[in-house]
């Protein structure tokens, strides 16, 4: 669920309504649309894209004054005001909206959710997505947790969940099911693999996200894989920028990272560039601007990794990156998630998030259902490719 990124923005309260809105943070999210990532959240929406041009919709209201989230919002406050409770209230305004990346979530939710992007959850260690027919398929296994252990792999999917059945349902819904708020506390799960079909019980666990890892290549260049941008994968990040050898070449892998904080993602920018622009967001049509901070590497070789699993935070370093000339970016057309979202707190804890705005790269650039196209644009062997580039680029003069 992810993926997400808090952003600082003022506080705003909005009076005169059942539906008091706090924002105290703005939310880039990052899940391709039918994915959810259980470990790490990955994302916010599982519901596949309208048929319509959201971003068209949203931009008439914006001219005739409106604004879709406020409209939302209200639709919730009268959903409540007929007995409804904040949940169903919340789903109400989600349903009006149109709005392709938002979301709901219980009060429990939610603040899992927040948990995990503080690099650690409850859970059982899998990754899940849902397919175009509504099945519910594990998209990837953790090394040492629970799922693996009990033989899940990629490519399984997931019919039950503690006897209630998945298909169909928002990837959110199922992930709560697999969530936990204790340690140790069981989950029946019922799967599938080819014609195979059977139930196993696991154990929850506390699960850290370790979402970079940094391993060296031949010749001595340095592979550093970020899978979200969680608390402190930024700092993560710029650490192993500096104790890189001198001269060596950077290989930031960014494929499958639906996103996380965009603070983390500004700064592990900051690890590669000295200062300047390295985004421009809007918020209800005010235009804001993220900055690095001065004193990175700006002279280091580095090639930066991508799929169509490269969504949000990790797009917009992505964009940054090549926009600034700072890296050579190889792989695939990235996802195309460039939506600002909030969360919008309703008096029983429960939240709904809306699309509130989108970000740019520094030349400019568009985002949202565009993506990010490669300098060089490869289908297999991506990293023996990468691999290559970066050796070309040699150590900086």
């Amino acid at each position: 669920m992810s993926g997400p990124d808090w952003l600082s923005s003022p506080r705003r309260v909005r009076r005169g309504a059942a539906l008091t809105l706090v924002f105290t943070s703005v939310l880039v999210t990052g899940a391709a649309t039918g994915s959810w990532s259980e470990d790490p959240p990955e994302g916010r929406n599982s519901a596949a894209p309208p048929t319509r041009s959201v971003a068209s919709a949203r931009d008439r209201d914006r001219e005739h004054g409106r604004d879709p989230a406020e409209d939302a919002a209200d639709a919730a406050a009268e959903a409540m005001a007929d007995g409804k409770s904040g949940t169903e209230a919340a789903e109400d305004a989600v349903s009006r909206s149109g709005d392709r990346w938002a979301s709901v979530y219980s009060q429990g939710e939610y603040e899992e959710f927040e948990q995990a992007l503080d690099g650690a959850y409850t859970g059982v260690g899998l990754w899940a997505r849902r397919a175009a027919d509504g099945r519910i398929e594990v998209s990837k296994v953790r090394g040492d947790g629970p799922a693996a252990r009990a033989g899940i792999r990629q490519g399984d999917r997931l019919t039950t969940v503690d006897g209630h059945q998945v298909k169909g349902r928002p990837v959110t819904e199922v992930v709560s099911l697999l969530r936990g708020a204790r340690e140790g506390t069981p989950v029946e799960l019922g799967l599938e693999r080819g014609t195979r079909a059977w139930r196993t019980t696991l154990h929850r666990e506390r699960l850290s996200t370790d979402s970079v890892r940094v391993s060296r290549l031949t010749g001595g260049a340095v592979k550093i894989k970020v899978d979200a941008f969680t608390k402190g994968s930024g700092a993560a990040v710029r650490d192993a920028v500096r104790s890189a050898p001198r001269g060596a070449g950077v290989l930031l892998d960014l494929r499958g990272n639906a996103g996380g904080l965009v603070t983390e993602a500004v700064t592990a920018a900051s690890a590669l560039l000295d200062g300047g622009l390295v985004a421009t967001y809007d918020v209800r049509g005010r235009q804001r601007a993220l900055h690095a901070r001065p004193g990175g590497d700006a002279a280091r070789p580095v090639v930066a990794l991508v799929d169509g699993g490269t969504m949000s935070a990790a797009e917009l370093l992505t964009g940054a990156l090549q926009d600034r000339g700072r890296a050579v970016v190889v792989g695939s057309r990235t996802f195309g998630k460039g939506s600002v979202q909030m969360p919008s707190r309703l008096p029983d804890g429960s939240v709904a998030e809306l699309t509130v705005g989108h970000y740019r790269t520094p030349s400019g650039r568009g985002v949202d259902r565009r993506g990010i196209t490669p300098d060089l644009e490869v289908d297999g062997g991506a990293q023996e490719r990468a691999e290559t580039v970066l050796t070309g680029l040699g150590p900086p003069s």
